[in-house]
């Protein structure tokens, strides 16, 4: 089996969004979680991330997880993707529980399967740069087979609102150890952060299915065999609601923190290089993100409280937004 056909791309976009709350408000007041958003007219931040799937694996193996209640948004937004590899959550209870259900889900279909995740909510301005660092992950995933491996963004500057990779030693095969996570440090730790050239946490990462599913065994036992046996349920019968009823009772598990941080041993980082890369996670890293490209949007500018859709309905256009709150401001 090639290892194009082993990969399995899954984009994370169950999240609401809360801290950009105030730029993804539609004309209703609804607040449209961050990934159905485009930053400046163009396709839904989720969209951009399927193709970055697309470069990595093939389209019947590109899959999205969700949340059910985004529904009126996602049915829409995910509509290049066939129902199977839309992967609905009941509720969204935390990372770690998207991630057990993606991994479970591909497990069934395909034991070998090697998966990465990515994120639905990122800006990319250097797209090939990230694309060429994706093709790496893959790589590298054959070299740590039993591992977890990591993309970290070279820095361009200091920033105390993202998460750090700060790597170890050099490995024969280009990939380096972590040696340890630092979330959001003060100003002057980030600066020192980015002089000791640490890397900016992606949260893109590849293991083997087999591998995922013993590390979330490992640290949420419970979850796993529940979730197995409710999907098992959902599967023999039509009438089931399994899987909804144990979503109820879920508590919420980061991924990062629960899962990854408690392995250090089994990670390793490749590193992308400086690429335009931003999360989005808050309203001032939409606007750095917007003076970086420039102001070159046609049309961003409108009155005052009225938000520019995209052709698409629910689609905010982050861009627009930020110009009426700056205007009303």
């Amino acid at each position: 089996m090639s290892r194009a056909s082993r990969t399995w791309a899954v984009v994370l976009a169950a999240g609401e969004g809360t801290r950009l709350a105030s730029l993804t408000r539609d004309a209703a007041g609804n607040s449209v979680p961050k990934q159905f958003c485009s930053l400046t007219g163009g396709s839904a931040l989720v969209n951009d991330a399927l193709q970055r799937a697309r470069h990595i694996a093939p389209p019947e193996q590109v899959c999205a997880i969700v949340a059910q209640q985004h529904s009126r948004y996602w049915r829409k937004a995910l509509q290049s993707l066939s129902a199977r590899n839309v992967i609905v959550q009941p509720h969204n209870r935390g990372t770690a529980n998207g991630v057990l259900l993606c991994v479970l889900a591909i497990l069934d279909r395909d034991p070998l399967a090697h998966i990465v995740f990515l994120p639905a909510d990122h800006s990319v301005h250097d797209e090939s740069a990230l694309a060429r660092a994706l093709r790496d992950l893959v790589v590298h995933l054959d070299h740590n087979p039993d591992g977890l491996t990591l993309i970290g963004i070279e820095p361009d500057e200091a920033d105390p609102e993202l998460g750090y990779i700060v790597p170890g030693r050099t490995l024969s095969d280009g990939s380096r150890t972590v040696a340890r996570f630092v979330e959001k440090p003060p100003m002057h730790i980030a600066r020192e952060l980015f002089n000791a050239k640490a890397l900016w946490n992606s949260f893109i990462f590849a293991a083997t299915g087999s591998t995922l599913l013993g590390l979330l065994r490992l640290h949420m036992g419970a979850s796993v065999d529940d979730m197995a046996t409710a999907l098992a349920r959902d599967a023999q019968s039509a009438q089931s609601s399994a899987l909804t009823e144990l979503y109820e009772r879920l508590p919420a598990v980061d991924f990062s923190r629960a899962i990854v941080q408690r392995a250090p041993q089994l990670l390793r980082v490749v590193a992308a290089p400086v690429c335009g890369w931003n999360d989005l996670g808050t309203p001032r890293r939409v606007a750095d993100t917007l003076r970086r490209l420039g102001d070159h949007a046609a049309g961003l500018r409108t009155e005052p409280g009225r938000v520019r859709q995209m052709p698409m309905p629910g689609l905010i256009n982050l861009a627009a937004q930020h110009a009426c709150l700056a205007l009303a401001g």
